[in-house]
């Protein structure tokens, strides 16, 4: 079987944010599937999707932390700055962390870790809604 369907994500404002439950109930056909692969795929270039530690928020606050430090908005010799001083440090976290998750399928659920989670990297302090495409290949 093969599904595939492109789903959005609620807006958000700049962070990591577990995005977990809205990523599964936008997959209904994952119930039915015995054993597969899940393919998400972020169909933005300032957003990412990470899969990553899901209990403790401090982890979330670190990453974000890193991520900021790493790359800070308003570099003076970035050149793309038309969108805003957080567009092209949002492209540069983008590219780091990138644009798509694979993951396993197992008895009608996401095969993951005890503590994993699907993450969206906002990377743009008003990013907007974010448009996913899930794409899932398994047995019924």
């Amino acid at each position: 079987m093969w599904v595939q369907r492109t789903f959005a994500l609620r807006p958000r404002p700049r962070g990591i944010h577990l995005v977990t439950r809205e990523v599964v109930e936008a997959m209904p056909e994952l119930a039915g599937m015995r054993v597969g692969v899940a393919h998400l795929f972020i169909r933005h270039t300032s957003a990412s999707l990470a899969l990553n530690e899901n209990a403790s928020p401090d982890v979330r606050a670190d990453l974000d932390e890193w991520l900021a430090r790493a790359v800070p908005d308003d570099t003076r010799w970035f050149r793309h700055t038309l969108e805003g001083p957080d567009d092209m440090p949002a492209h540069v976290k983008a590219v780091l962390v990138g644009p798509s998750l694979t993951m396993p399928v197992a008895r009608g659920r996401l095969d993951l870790g005890t503590w994993q989670g699907v993450y969206l990297l906002e990377h743009r302090a008003h990013g907007g809604a974010r448009s996913v495409t899930a794409t899932l290949h398994g047995e019924e």
